[in-house]
């Protein structure tokens, strides 16, 4: 739950400190920009919100590596959801309302991680687990999407390493799969995930895996 803090607040962090002129430019997110994605962090927060205020009575059925599901197809932006992220992006008009009501909404979903018991049972997309593991599986949304950000804004500060490791290793126990050593870890989880395609070298290293990428999270 510490890591969840730690990674969520650089995410705010970098996103607060964005010029307003970066919003206009593309972000890792396939068809996004970065407003659009800044705007679905807008969504993630009040995710975190909801599902931390829906207790369950039920065992856990998922834990933090086994939330989430993969796919092999990489996301165009294109399908409904996505598209209704583009046009409330644009709704915004200015970077800095867009910036403002992430900043709300982002810290009081920080505030309500910190008061959670990491016990205790939630309900979300109609599977049970403990806060705890809610909150450690989104340590990777918060890693990737902040990769995302700084994509094409190499002047932003990247993720932390101790977030990227713990992305690589929900990524590696999700799939089955290892990297090879020699991939860092940012790597791994851009080539990995589909976010750039690998080189000749890197298709070389990864052997039989380069033919089973890219591994789809959501």
């Amino acid at each position: 739950m510490d890591l969840f803090s730690r990674s969520w607040a650089a995410l705010l962090a970098a996103v607060a400190e964005t010029p307003d002129e970066d919003f206009a430019k593309p972000s890792g997110c396939a068809g996004w920009l970065v407003q659009d994605l800044v705007c679905h962090l807008v969504i993630d927060a009040q995710d975190v919100l909801i599902t931390l205020a829906t207790p369950a009575e039920t065992p856990p059925t998922r834990d933090a590596v086994s939330y989430w599901e993969i796919a092999d197809t990489p996301p165009t932006g294109e399908d409904d959801l996505d598209a209704l992220i583009v046009r409330l992006a644009a709704a915004y008009q200015e970077p800095r309302l867009l910036k403002f009501h992430l900043d709300d909404v982002g810290s009081a979903a920080g505030r309500a991680a910190v008061l959670a018991d990491p016990a205790s049972r939630v309900a979300t997309r109609d599977i049970v687990l403990s806060a705890g593991d809610f909150l450690s599986a989104y340590v990777l949304e918060w890693t990737l999407h902040h990769l995302d950000l700084v994509a094409h804004l190499p002047h932003l500060d990247g993720p932390a390493a101790d977030s990227l490791a713990r992305t690589r290793q929900i990524l590696e126990e999700r799939t089955g799969e290892k990297f090879p050593e020699s991939f860092s870890d940012t790597d791994a989880l851009l080539v990995g995930t589909g976010r750039r395609e690998a080189t000749d070298a890197e298709k070389a290293a990864l052997g039989d895996l380069a033919a089973k990428l890219p591994f789809v999270v959501g």
